[in-house]
């Protein structure tokens, strides 16, 4: 079984802000392949069903944010997988809003999401796919920026960022890491492509 997880923020407050863009793109693979998540295990809402002919879950940890990693890995024990087993779908402010990058496995660049889950997890050796939310603006600060909702005119871009980064996961699932990181890490500048940006959220 693979376990597919986005990051976020559990409270109706959070619903639609930048940090929960990896809730989103959950609901939009939810939607799409007609698996519902509902269901509650190990402080998480998920769903469970087949992709391809591949087993799958879908999870959004409630443990708010910082602590991701403690209903990661109790899923994990639980069912008995590795960190091989997941892909970590989560928001970035280091990529402009709606561009993806996918990645094999790196350091958190200041999330504080994929830290706790590196930290439990003891590795960090996990796929993952980011989800551009832009950066923040000059006078803001970081946290309030990520726990705002997107503009207007940052909409389009928003969806569609969330269906290429459901694309992405399902090319990871059907034919591996490999080929999604080529199909969809190829349009980035070299100065997105960098997972230590200086962030602490």
């Amino acid at each position: 079984m693979r376990l597919i997880i986005g990051l976020g923020n559990p409270e109706r407050e959070y619903k639609g802000t930048r940090h929960n863009t990896g809730f989103e793109v959950i609901n939009k693979l939810s939607y799409d392949a007609r698996i519902p998540v509902n269901k509650s295990r190990m402080r998480s809402q998920t769903g469970e069903g087949f992709i391809g002919g591949e087993k799958v879950m879908f999870v959004k940890p409630q443990t708010y944010m910082n602590a991701s990693g403690e209903a990661v890995r109790d899923l994990l024990r639980f069912y008995k997988l590795s960190a091989d087993d997941i892909i970590v779908v989560y928001d970035d402010s280091s990529l402009p809003v709606g561009h993806i990058r996918v990645r094999k496995q790196g350091g958190a660049g200041g999330h504080n999401g994929v830290k706790n889950i590196i930290y439990h997890l003891e590795t960090d050796a996990f796929r993952r796919v980011r989800v551009g939310i832009g950066t923040k603006p000059p006078g803001w600060i970081l946290t309030d920026y990520v726990l705002s909702r997107f503009t207007r005119e940052e909409e389009a871009a928003f969806i569609d960022g969330v269906t290429k980064a459901g694309e992405a996961v399902l090319e990871i699932l059907e034919r591996g890491i490999d080929a999604a990181m080529n199909k969809y890490n190829q349009s980035l500048n070299k100065n997105n492509n960098s997972d230590n940006g200086k962030r602490d959220i």
